[in-house]
């Protein structure tokens, strides 16, 4: 709330419907652990506050990219699992102990590095199997095998992982080329528990799912399989108040470098939100809001503060009534498309200004 009392934009998050998301993926997941990706302040929505969500659901194991977010989510899950994926550097190793995080060792300089600082402590292993961005090459994943008891000295492998790089289109020759490869990296090592499924993995079946599964996108209500239906629950409404209504006669344009031109008599709600808040300044013209679940335009271009919307067929377009710019009429998956993005970058984008409201409500 602001401190005039007139709060202009809030991004509700749905704890409810996180956790049921994480049950979904439990239902899901053939029997293997469920983690928690976090990373990203949570996707955007918050990572204390869902992690508090998972915990109240049993996940025990969480997934971060930065040092800095171990760090901070260690006081919230003292007992969890945390998985650092960016690795360890020289820079890193001490605070990685200090802290109880787990490294995600993505390359034989890093397995070396850690067996050195860690004196028996876990650690993941990342293998390479067609990202072609993090983990072991093929060369150093044959290095590693003929050389596990001594390179692993002083090292608890706790988990052999590797990322999939096509899992939104089941039907990508590319899902079943690194399963096949997952499963050749395996048999080289000694046995120890396997992950290879985030989000889009778990949709592709129990094959992809061996010990553990890391949805991250799918807790926070994204559709992580383009084109089909979502089986989760949105999590997350971004809304805002109009702040002023005015009619426009044909003619006029609206907005920075008159990209809009008003075609008939128009009335046009303005909204306090904008590209400062993360409301994407790709979405002028393109994109969409909702009052009452009726779905209006919007109207030139999206500036730093500010949005506006074609209301003229919305009666309940009222000064200082809620429009909403995300959540459940206009969907994730949608603002995705309208901005020509993925829906990751959606939820992250979401700005710091915009106050979080956390609800204990499920989706609807």
């Amino acid at each position: 709330m602001s401190q005039s009392g007139f709060e202009v934009a809030r991004l509700t998050v749905r704890l409810g419907a996180v956790a049921e998301n994480y049950r979904t993926c439990r239902r899901l997941a053939a029997g293997a652990a469920v983690a928690g990706v976090v990373k990203a302040d949570g996707y955007g929505l918050g990572a204390a506050e869902i992690a508090h969500a998972l915990l109240t659901q049993g996940c025990d194991t969480f997934f971060v990219a930065r040092l800095e977010e171990g760090i901070a989510l260690r006081p919230i899950t003292p007992k969890a699992r945390i998985f650092v994926l960016d690795g360890v550097r020289e820079q890193s190793a001490a605070a990685l102990v200090e802290y109880n995080l787990t490294p995600v060792l993505n390359a034989l300089d890093e397995i070396a590095l850690w067996a050195q600082t860690a004196r028996g402590r876990d650690a993941a292993i990342h293998i390479d199997t067609g990202m072609s961005r993090l983990g072991l090459s093929p060369t150093e994943l044959a290095v590693l095998a003929a050389e596990t008891g001594q390179r692993l000295a002083g090292i608890n492998p706790v988990l052999v992982m590797s990322h999939l790089a096509c899992a939104d289109d089941p039907s990508d020759a590319t899902n079943f080329t690194q399963l096949d490869r997952f499963r050749a990296a395996l048999a080289q090592l000694s046995p120890m528990p396997a992950s290879l499924a985030s989000s889009g993995g778990i949709l592709l079946g129990p094959d992809y799912a061996f010990d553990l599964v890391r949805p991250g996108i799918a807790l926070y209500g994204g559709n992580p399989r383009k084109g089909s239906k979502n089986p989760f629950g949105v999590a997350a409404r971004l809304t805002g108040r109009i702040l002023q209504l005015r009619r426009v006669d044909k003619g006029e344009s609206v907005g920075y470098g008159a990209t809009f031109r008003v075609e008939r008599p128009m009335t046009l709600a303005t909204v306090a939100l904008g590209y400062a808040d993360g409301l994407m300044r790709v979405l002028g013209n393109r994109g969409a809001g909702a009052i009452g679940g009726h779905k209006v335009p919007i109207v030139g271009r999206v500036s730093m503060d500010l949005v506006t919307l074609d209301v003229s067929d919305v009666p309940a377009a009222t000064s200082g009534a809620e429009v909403e710019f995300l959540g459940d009429t206009v969907l994730l998956e949608h603002v995705a498309e309208a901005a020509g993005t993925a829906n990751y970058e959606i939820l992250t984008a979401l700005g710091a200004r915009i106050p979080r409201v956390y609800t204990s409500e499920s989706a609807p």
